[in-house]
């Protein structure tokens, strides 16, 4: 074989090689830039201050700084599409919550699919919601809630982050369990749905708990109940919907971090090790701990599981609860 002629299927080799190229390379150099951190409700939300709690020790660990943005609407869909629709190299990562795979239930037409296009990178934590009134109310448990909305029927209304949001599907969840009607009235984040609940001009809401345990202890809302099916240790003394006797009320809201589903294998585990790393240093399960998230371990792929599950799950309660999808 001539020299030029090896010269030639060197040089094809690597052009053969190049569409595969840029991952590799990004994988490699990955983090050399700032990393964006979107968050996709308001600020003093549940996904809000777990990712301001994290991002910190996190860019210390990777070496690079990080900027969390607030990018809100729809009921998380806003800021999950700009991570959906962004590059796949690692720099935008999207912290989001149960709202995740709640969208496709709600929002068929949604532009993104939350199972293709995003891959799970872990858990940061579960937490019940809470289902908390104004002490102006007069309701002292959840049954006293159940019995007056039955004694009204659509008469009550209840505050949500948004339609499609984790609280949004938690209250669906119990008020099918109880057997009432009641009237929804979104907002774009849980800290103005429980500044209405507060006032008195809304009835209700199952609101996430980091939110909603400042004004539990200030005594500005009562707590009736939380959905996950034990007792919380950051409110222990509040019963569970099902101990409060609505079988099936249940619903526990995580939050997690995902990336946009092609960005390279190595960058998703390098992350996983990161936010493991975080998650295990001394003192942060107990800031969690006081902001009402517990320990979630899992895994990368079974997080993926995790979320398709729940999107069939939740497909199911919209056409139990008669939710009208957009």
């Amino acid at each position: 074989m001539t020299l030029r002629r090896r010269q030639f299927l060197r040089l094809a080799g690597a052009v053969a090689a190049m569409p595969f190229a840029p991952n590799v390379v990004r994988a490699q150099g990955w983090p050399n830039k700032t990393i964006r951190v979107i968050a996709p409700f308001s600020a003093g939300s549940t996904v809000d201050v777990v990712g301001r709690l994290l991002i910190d020790p996190l860019s210390q660990i990777l070496g690079q700084t990080m900027v969390l943005e607030n990018r809100v609407g729809a009921g998380g869909m806003t800021g999950a599409t700009l991570v959906a629709r962004g590059d796949p190299d690692g720099y935008t990562l999207l912290i989001n919550s149960s709202a995740h795979s709640a969208i496709p239930a709600i929002y068929p037409n949604v532009v993104y699919d939350t199972a293709r296009d995003f891959a799970a990178v872990t858990s940061l934590g579960s937490s019940p919601n809470v289902t908390v009134v104004s002490p102006e109310k007069g309701f002292k448990t959840l049954k006293d809630l159940v019995t007056a909305a039955k004694s009204r029927p659509g008469g009550l209304t209840f505050a949500t982050a948004g339609v499609g949001s984790a609280t949004h599907l938690s209250t669906e969840r119990f008020r099918v369990a109880a057997g009432f009607e009641a009237i929804h009235v979104p907002f774009k984040g849980m800290p103005e749905a429980l500044t209405e609940v507060m006032t008195g001009r809304v009835d209700f809401t199952c609101s996430s708990i980091a939110p909603a345990i400042p004004l539990i202890r200030e005594g500005k809302v009562t707590a009736l109940a939380v959905t996950t099916p034990k007792r919380s240790p950051a409110l222990p003394d509040v019963p569970t919907s099902i101990e409060a006797g609505y079988p099936n009320s249940d619903y526990t809201f995580w939050v997690g971090m995902f990336v946009q589903s092609k960005t390279p294998r190595e960058i998703v585990d390098r992350l996983y090790q990161a936010v493991q790393k975080v998650l295990g240093t001394p003192g942060m399960e107990k800031r969690l701990a006081q902001v009402g998230i517990d320990p979630m371990p899992i895994t990368p792929q079974a997080f993926d599981a995790l979320v398709a599950k729940e999107v069939a799950e939740n497909i199911a309660l919209v056409k139990a609860a008669g939710i009208k999808v957009q």
